[in-house]
């Protein structure tokens, strides 16, 4: 509200302007308004009847509303595939009955399951009717989540595995088809990342080591693992929860960026290979997500990004669509512009994050 009592401010800078109007109350009981014991009173200057909203035009209130703009429009993973899907498949605003259908009495495997976008994928997944197979490395947390889907009527078994461990995957793949006999939607979620400058990496290799054996080694070592039984019966998703850094490739993630891509790089190429026996390979480009594995960085709290609700919702969309790739619109313009000039390219990957 103004000093006098006349207008108030509602709203601010958020990418869409700022909205003021006028509080009636407060008009009522201005001095303006109240002709008092003494009769009317003049009316009030223009400059008095309306206050005009004070916006924060600071260079950091301005980008933030560009941020926060950009990122409503084109920081959800999309693809034409999956627009089609939600325009001529989705009954309801939430899409449940297509992912019903997409899913509805199979088998899911979601590896990182036991928080963020794993479990709120998960748990969409059982409540849609399939079988989810839950895996992570806490058990405790795992036996909690198939307790709470069972509770709801769902079915879901969890599987303690440090993926890190290939002998623990290979061991998991056996578990696992021994007891379901196969598995038809595989989401390779578990990941690690890592934020350093390179120079800070000279004397740690395994900053490098560690994401490879995580998001590639581990990845692809359960998908070969249960591959075969998606061929054999020509039904199969397997859905790599990726990153735009994959295509962005940001300073200061070199060896995050190279595991992603690295991934992406393998299936696309197995694609090839299991065209014809009903496999798809999916690619979902996640841009930024509130996570448990973002929070030690400080920088990110700053940072616009989608809710984990948001994300998992992404990834039940690339089940319904099987779609080849889910990429934000941001990531792909990126990618054009760099095609055209290499040299713009390196400098958005120098200040992107």
């Amino acid at each position: 509200m103004t000093a006098n009592g006349i207008t108030s401010c509602t709203g601010r800078l958020q990418g869409r302007g700022s909205v003021c109007r006028p509080d009636f109350p407060a008009l009522l009981r201005s001095p303006y308004r109240d002709p008092g014991p003494h009769g009317p009173r003049h009316s009030a200057p223009a400059r008095h009847r309306w206050h005009a909203c004070r916006m924060d035009l600071s260079r950091r209130a301005l980008t933030r509303a560009v941020v926060r703009g950009v990122n409503t429009v084109g920081a959800t993973p999309i693809s034409s595939r999956n627009l089609l899907a939600r325009a001529g498949r989705l009954v309801g605003p939430d899409g449940s009955a297509a992912l019903r259908e997409a899913v509805g009495g199979k088998v899911v495997l979601v590896t990182g399951a036991s928080s963020g976008i794993g479990r709120a994928a998960a748990s969409r997944f059982a409540a849609a009717g399939a079988t989810v197979l839950l895996v992570a490395r806490s058990e405790e947390q795992l036996v909690e989540l198939a307790a709470e889907i069972a509770a709801l009527g769902g079915t879901a078994y969890p599987y303690r595995c440090d993926l890190a461990d290939l002998d623990q995957v290979d061991a998991l793949v056996t578990k696992v088809l021994d007891a379901h006999g196969h598995v038809e939607v595989l989401v390779n979620n578990a990941g690690m990342s890592i934020r350093r400058k390179v120079r800070y990496s000279v004397d740690r290799f395994q900053d490098f080591e560690r994401p490879m054996q995580l998001n590639y080694f581990a990845a692809i070592r359960l998908t070969l693992g249960l591959l075969p039984t998606m061929m054999e019966r020509e039904s199969g998703q397997v859905v790599n929860i990726s990153s735009w850094a994959a295509l962005l490739r940001p300073a200061r993630f070199s060896g995050y960026a190279a595991s992603k891509a690295a991934l992406e790089a393998w299936s696309d190429s197995v694609q090839g290979e299991v065209l014809d026996e009903g496999v798809v390979f999916t690619n979902v480009h996640m841009p930024l997500v509130r996570t448990p594995m973002i929070a030690p960085t400080k920088l990110y709290r700053r940072m616009p990004a989608l809710t984990v609700d948001q994300a998992a919702g992404v990834v039940c969309d690339a089940v319904v669509s099987r779609s080849r790739r889910v990429t934000p619109m941001v990531a792909a313009m990126v990618g054009w512009a760099e095609s055209v000039s290499p040299g713009l390219g390196d400098v958005i990957r120098k200040n992107a994050i």
